[in-house]
């Protein structure tokens, strides 16, 4: 074999889309020659004396399918490369950092505010802040937990009472508030970046929810990739540092906006839809990044 790689998924999860993810890429690298292990994110690494302990190394480098900051900054302290960096996961998890990171990039987005963060649970939302929310934002407004994936911690406030409501639901920790983009409701593009280049995109519709994710029943269809969708979502994996990404994309009166971007992007969906093995594509990118250079 040419050599050893870690793919490394969350500790806890039985998704089957995880789990697919996974054993993807180990088939991809097997077929190059590189012998990949599959293990939780459950590796015994703890600091003992001041050092890290409880790395064996014996890795080439690893696919983190976690993110896990600490496991994350860990192992690259041990000296192990991650695709992605522990850096733009960390970033690519908060939705607000993601957005703050693209801001005066030249990166078309959604208007959006950043939710103040309440350390008092019984404390009540203030009335500026919803005040100042509505005239930015208008109705409907979205809401979003900072962390999250799969469409959940996903909000939409149509009116005051509604956003009062939402508002205090999420006080506690990190979220934001988006312009909702009519145009796009139910509807978005995801597009798949691996090493700066745009491999396969499909559109996603859902069946009348305002989120169009595969897993909350959003149907997807092949999509084809112009040159203005290209460059945007090319400039974004670049100025975020992702070697793969999913990067949801909404269409409004005014061109392309990236709503989101998640650095471990399934994708079983878009390989089905679009006819694109994705998980060749990014084995070799790894395997051409380790070993050719």
């Amino acid at each position: 074999m040419k050599g050893n790689a870690l793919i490394l998924i969350n500790a806890y999860s039985e998704l089957a889309s995880s789990l697919n993810q996974a054993e993807r890429l180990k088939a991809e690298f097997s077929a190059l020659g590189v012998n990949a292990e599959i293990r939780r994110n459950d590796l015994g690494l703890y600091l003992k004396d001041g050092e890290i302990a409880g790395y064996a190394g014996g890795y080439d480098f690893c696919v983190y399918l976690d993110k896990d900051k600490y496991t994350a900054l860990t192992l690259e302290k041990c000296g192990l490369r991650l695709f992605n960096r522990r850096a733009a996961v960390e970033i690519c998890d908060d939705k607000m950092l993601t957005h703050l990171a693209l801001a005066g990039k030249g990166v078309p987005m959604p208007d959006t505010v950043a939710g103040v963060l309440c350390y008092t649970p019984d404390a009540v939302v203030s009335k500026a802040l919803l005040d100042g929310i509505e005239r930015k934002l208008g109705y409907p407004v979205i809401v979003k937990e900072s962390f999250g994936s799969l469409g959940k911690g996903v909000y939409k406030a149509d009116n005051r009472s509604e956003l009062e409501k939402i508002s205090e639901k999420v006080k506690t920790m990190p979220h934001l508030f988006q312009k909702f983009v009519s145009e796009s409701a139910g509807r978005d593009i995801r597009v798949i970046v691996i090493g700066g280049r745009c491999v396969a995109a499909m559109e996603r519709r859902s069946g009348g929810d305002f989120r169009s994710n595969l897993e909350l029943g959003g149907i997807g269809s092949p999509r084809d990739i112009d040159g203005n969708l290209r460059d945007i979502c090319g400039a974004t994996a670049e100025i975020l540092g992702l070697d793969y990404c999913g990067i949801d994309v909404l269409e409004s009166d005014k061109g392309y906006l990236v709503c989101e971007v998640n650095s471990n992007a399934f994708f079983g969906g878009i390989e089905r839809v679009a006819g694109i093995n994705v998980a060749e594509r990014y084995a070799k990118y790894i395997y051409e990044y380790v070993y050719d250079k």
